[in-house]
This record gives structure tokens, C-alpha cells and sequence, in this order.
């Protein structure tokens, strides 16, 4: 057992906290929640930072809790948000609840031997329970309606309108700690830095109504170095559910990210040791052309949320698409793998009838399906070797395409100079 918020503020992961909050961590054992929001079956990489965190609290010998909003996730958190989000219906939330419980389950252990194993908890089990009369007799009576509009969350919503219905959130929030605190001995609660105003709800709604004291940190919310939201991509949200974001896309994420937020990012999302992570960065200021940073991030995230083997197919992937890889290396994939490569690769598509005995003239194939924008165009190109098929180059204006040269019996991944991709499929 130990404090572990000077580690936290040294890989920045500290933003406000309530004074005592050390002095507790360092003389007990503290059960401590977070909450995640039910709107997805999955959480995607932005949800990854209060997970990082339910993992140094464990590794400290604390004891992590996290709450999935079943109840406050049919209302919609205002806190950050412009308009009001769409309500979800019972059956969807449940749904979704059961998507991110098996996600958490890879990252926090809940080996019952353990003593200070991670749980999971539902805040529908409690706030579902109560009658609306019940809830604004026994709730809403100890919170001030002066109290409620001087938080951030609801004074820049103010402007945009703001229903009841997300009005009382905060109030739920402040419910469910007090919850936890009297059924669970639930001392702190910590989020991202756009929640400290519904956390210290719930640290003064204990005060008054239990005469109980409760603590509270929060992190900075993550932003790239140009101001881009962190965690999104021109194709939506990179998720932690491999079915909907790949582990090769998942990896390539990382990999891209500039130099500034590597430094940053690796300290955020690895436990590797600080002092290490120094020695990183001064090695990539080196070499800044070998990418060391990114690739060590990529690495250590790929492995800890897919698996060591999803990290090589991922490497793998990147040397057959960016670097040296041979035709051995493409041929041994199977369809699904080659897909997972090529998300994102132009597609183009033609007849598999065309593929005669005698094969189908390239130059033709090219212009038809507008790789090249002419028959010209393409003929200068395979002159000058600046073309390749399955990761061999072609040699002379005279290739032809035959079923030999499919990959799975219906792809070939054409190469137009050093990185113009495109998958033609032959159905």
C-alpha cells in the first residue's frame, strides 16, 4: 500500500485535489471509483485514461471500483457538451454494460483471493430503486439549487438550454458516492478535470448528509499537441473492441503520433518507469528519424489492450505495407488478416471472368478501373518499373493479370510509386 499520487503528478496525470487525499492513501487502504458512461458496447481510447488510473490505484495496493452509469447513462452528462445527448433505452444500456465489463476485466484483476480485488458496480442497482418522490425528499433536500448552478457544467450550458432531466445529474452523481461510501467504505473518487464539480458534489452531499468526510482528485483531460481532439481519427473514435477499430489500426494510431505527444502519451499510458521514459526521449531527440518513442508507445498500449500476438500481426502489417516485406509475407496471410491490412487502402473492382488463360492486359485493367487516368499514363509508369503487384515490382509494359496471381482467390495489392495503395477484388 502506498501513495501513489507523486507518481501520478510526475507522468502528469494530476490536475485538482482535495487537500488530505495523500495523507489517506499513504495510512490506509483506500477503495476508491471511477464512472464510465454506458453509451457505447465499448470504450474507446479517450476512456482509457481513468482505466490507467484504476490500474496504479491496484498496483498501490488500493482497492479499484468501477462504476458503469446504468442510471445516469438514460440521462446524459452535460458536463463538456453543447446539446443534450439522446437517451438510451434499458435494454441498449445493458447491452453496453456488458461490452465494457468485459473490457475492464483485461486491465484491473478481480481474483477474489486478492484483497483489494477490482469490482464493478451499476448505479441503476440503487438509483433505479428510488421513487421520483423519494429521490427529491431524501436527495435533493441536502444540495442547494445555488450550489447546483455555480458549477462550470451548468453555467456553460445555460447559454445552449439545459432540461431538468440533466439538471439532476449531478445530483445522481453526488448520490452514488454517498452510496458507495455508507455500503462499500468508498473514500475518493477521481475523473477526468471536466468532472470536479459533480465529484465534490458527491464529497458534500456525504459531509452533509452523513457528516462523513470524502476525498477527490482529477486528471487533465487529454488534448494533442495542435489542439486536436486526442483519440480521434477522420473515421470516428479508435475503440478498444477489435471488431470495431483492428489491432493494426489500433497500432498504426499510436505509431503516427507526433513527437511532442509521444513525450506526453508515454507517460500517460504505460507503466514504464519514469526514469526510463527520460532516457526514451533523449535517445529519440537523437534519432528522431527512427521513431523510438512511437514505437515503444505503440508497443506497450497494442499489448496491454489486444495481445502480444495482435502487437507482431500489427508490426508485421506495417513492414509489408511501409517497409521491406516480401511476396512470402502477403501470400501467408489469411482474408480476414489481409481486410484488417488493408482498412483504409482504395479498393477497386473487377470481373474475375476477365482473368483468362492468356491473363488480362495491365494497362487496360488500370485505366478501366481509374488507378491510372489513362492508358498513357499507366504505359509510363510500368516503363519505368514504378509499379508493383504483390509486393514484387513489374517488369515491361507486357504483364498480365492471372488467377495465379490472387491472393485468398480474389485479391492483389497493387503498389503505384513508394506508398499509393490500392486492393483490387475480383468477384
Amino acid at each position: 500500500m502506498k501513495n501513489f499520487i507523486p507518481e501520478l503528478r510526475e507522468r502528469g496525470l494530476l490536475q485538482d485535489m482535495i487537500p488530505g487525499t495523500e495523507e489517506l492513501l499513504a495510512k490506509e487502504v483506500v477503495s476508491a471509483y471511477v464512472g464510465f458512461d454506458p453509451t457505447a458496447d465499448s470504450l474507446h481510447i479517450g476512456s482509457m485514461l481513468p482505466i490507467i488510473l484504476l490500474k496504479h490505484l491496484q498496483l498501490s495496493g488500493h482497492k479499484p471500483i468501477a462504476l458503469i452509469g446504468g442510471a445516469t447513462g438514460m440521462i446524459g452528462d452535460p458536463t463538456g457538451k453543447s446539446a443534450e445527448r439522446n437517451l438510451l433505452d434499458e435494454a441498449t444500456i445493458d447491452k453496453n454494460i456488458a461490452g465494457i465489463r468485459k473490457q475492464l476485466e483485461k486491465f484491473i484483476d478481480f481474483d477474489e483471493t486478492l484483497s483489494n480485488k477490482a469490482e464493478i458496480v451499476n448505479n441503476n442497482d440503487w438509483i433505479g430503486q428510488f421513487s421520483f418522490l423519494d429521490f427529491i425528499r431524501d436527495v435533493g433536500k441536502h444540495i442547494t439549487v445555488n450550489y447546483m448552478l455555480a458549477k462550470d457544467s451548468v453555467q456553460k450550458r445555460l447559454e445552449f438550454g439545459l432540461s431538468f432531466t440533466e439538471f439532476t445529474y449531478q445530483l445522481i452523481q453526488g448520490y452514488d458516492f454517498f452510496h458507495l461510501y455508507k455500503n462499500m467504505g468508498v473514500k475518493l473518487q477521481f475523473g477526468g478535470g471536466d468532472q470536479w464539480g459533480n465529484i465534490v458534489t458527491g464529497t458534500e452531499f456525504i459531509r452533509r448528509k452523513a457528516q462523513g468526510e470524502a476525498f477527490a482528485f482529477t486528471c487533465p483531460l487529454l488534448k494533442k499537441a495542435d489542439g486536436g481532439k486526442f483519440g480521434k481519427t477522420e473515421s470516428g473514435n479508435i475503440w478498444l473492441d477489435r471488431n470495431k477499430t483492428s489491432p493494426y489500426v489500433f497500432y498504426q494510431y499510436w505509431l503516427n503520433v507526433t513527437d511532442e505527444d509521444a513525450k506526453n502519451l508515454i507517460k500517460i499510458f504505460t507503466f514504464i518507469p519514469v526514469a526510463e521514459i527520460h532516457e526514451l526521449i533523449k535517445a529519440h531527440e537523437e534519432a528522431p528519424h527512427l521513431r523510438m518513442l512511437q514505437k515503444r508507445l505503440a508497443e506497450e498500449v497494442t499489448t496491454m489492450v489486444h495481445s502480444k500476438e495482435d502487437l507482431e500481426f500489427a508490426q508485421q502489417a506495417t513492414e509489408i505495407l511501409f517497409g521491406k516485406a516480401t511476396q512470402e509475407a502477403l501470400i501467408s496471410l489469411n482474408e480476414a488478416q489481409l481486410l484488417d491490412i488493408m482498412d483504409g487502402v482504395p479498393q477497386v473492382s473487377f470481373k474475375k471472368e476477365a482473368l483468362t488463360n492468356e491473363g488480362l492486359d495491365l494497362i487496360t485493367f488500370f485505366a478501366d478501373t481509374n488507378v491510372f487516368p489513362s492508358k498513357g499514363e499507366a504505359r509510363k509508369m510500368l516503363q519505368s518499373g514504378g509499379v508493383s503487384m504483390n509486393k514484387e515490382k513489374i517488369q515491361g509494359i507486357d504483364a498480365r493479370i492471372t488467377t495465379d496471381n490472387l491472393l485468398n482467390d480474389k485479391y492483389i495489392l497493387f503498389q503505384k510509386g513508394k506508398k499509393q495503395y490500392y486492393l483490387a477484388v475480383f468477384e
